[in-house]
């Protein structure tokens, strides 16, 4: 879910023309995923599946997605989730109630033959398990496209990748990854185009937020803004509770961040949440090497095992030039 910080973020979110993201960006895969699985779905909320009962949604929302990358020159690197720090436990404690509940409702829904909110609540129920990553890994690795595992959260790994130049922008949908210093935050990239939200069509274009630009706009430091986030609440600490982003700049500004914890909330250390925000757990140990995709092997796992289209699969193969007698794809970068 990450942090609630868009109110103050508004002026600095810039549109940006998909065509224009070329070189190596860091994706959150985690939240690529769950954007598949979440929108990738039946009008009762029914993922894809195969004739076996197994979910594709996020197979279809992946190599489709990364052909349209890969079409327009840019390189997708994927950075999964490790494990998550102590800090997150109740977070991930109340996200899975929040699952199981959805899924619940879902199947009420279905019952009494509400499709509409059986695709909504179905939405929420969402959920990655280990054959979803290992069938990810598996797909990423057919088509050439580097990924790693970070030691825990994956957005911090994606920001420390964009912090040494090896990619150009994080991607992910929160905004976690500016608090975990990444200089260039892409939002939207998994989830651009047109897409039905409340009853209407609504077109979500890519958009690009400069840290720096964020800092300077707000008069704030690095350490700051995570001290508003901390007063807004995290993945790692529930927040004051009445306090929104634009209060907490008030706060911040006045330099009143410790005073406020201390009437608000006397028991709660900030320390564990701000230090692990500014010095997180990653690795320097990752490859960023595009290859060649395996064209046979693509329609293998996706055409004979997980029964795709084979005329759509080829179709999009050929886009990047991966075809019979395939083409390597650096002629694309």
């Amino acid at each position: 879910m990450g942090v609630a910080l868009r109110d103050i973020l508004e002026d600095y979110r810039q549109d940006v023309d998909p065509g224009t993201l070329r070189g190596a960006i860091a994706v959150d895969a985690f939240n690529a995923l769950y954007q598949f699985l979440t929108i990738i779905r039946q009008p009762d909320g029914t993922p894809l599946m195969d004739g076996e009962g197994r979910i594709t949604s996020h197979l279809s929302g992946l190599f489709f997605r990364n052909i349209n990358f890969l079409e327009s020159g840019m390189r997708p690197v994927y950075v999964f989730d490790g494990a998550p720090p102590d800090l997150k436990a109740e977070t991930v404690a109340k996200r899975r109630e929040v699952r199981d509940a959805a899924g619940e409702r879902w199947k009420e829904a279905l019952v009494r033959g509400d499709t509409e909110e059986a695709y909504r609540q179905a939405r929420q129920s969402a959920r990655i398990d280990d054959a979803i990553i290992a069938s990810s890994e598996r797909l990423l690795d057919l088509m050439g496209i580097p990924w790693c595992v970070a030691p825990s959260e994956g957005e911090a790994q994606a920001a420390y990748m964009a912090m040494q130049g090896d990619v150009s922008a994080a991607a992910s949908q929160d905004y976690d990854a500016l608090l975990f210093g990444a200089p260039s935050l892409v939002r939207n990239l998994t989830v651009s185009g047109k897409r039905r939200f409340r009853g209407r069509t609504v077109v979500v274009r890519p958009e690009r937020i400069e840290l720096a630009a964020v800092l300077n706009g707000l008069s704030l430091d690095r350490e700051q803004l995570v001290e508003i986030a901390i007063l807004v609440g995290t993945d790692f600490n529930p927040g004051i509770r009445g306090v929104g982003a634009k209060t907490a700049l008030k706060i911040v500004g006045k330099g009143e961040f410790e005073k406020v914890l201390e009437e608000k909330a006397p028991e709660f250390d900030p320390e564990p949440v701000r230090s692990f925000f500014l010095n997180p757990p990653v690795s320097t140990d990752y490859r960023l090497e595009w290859g060649e995709a395996d064209r046979e092997g693509i329609i293998g796992m996706l055409c004979d095992e997980y029964a795709f289209s084979t005329g759509r699969v080829e179709a999009a193969l050929e886009k990047i030039g991966v075809r019979s007698g395939q083409r390597t794809l650096d002629a694309w970068f």
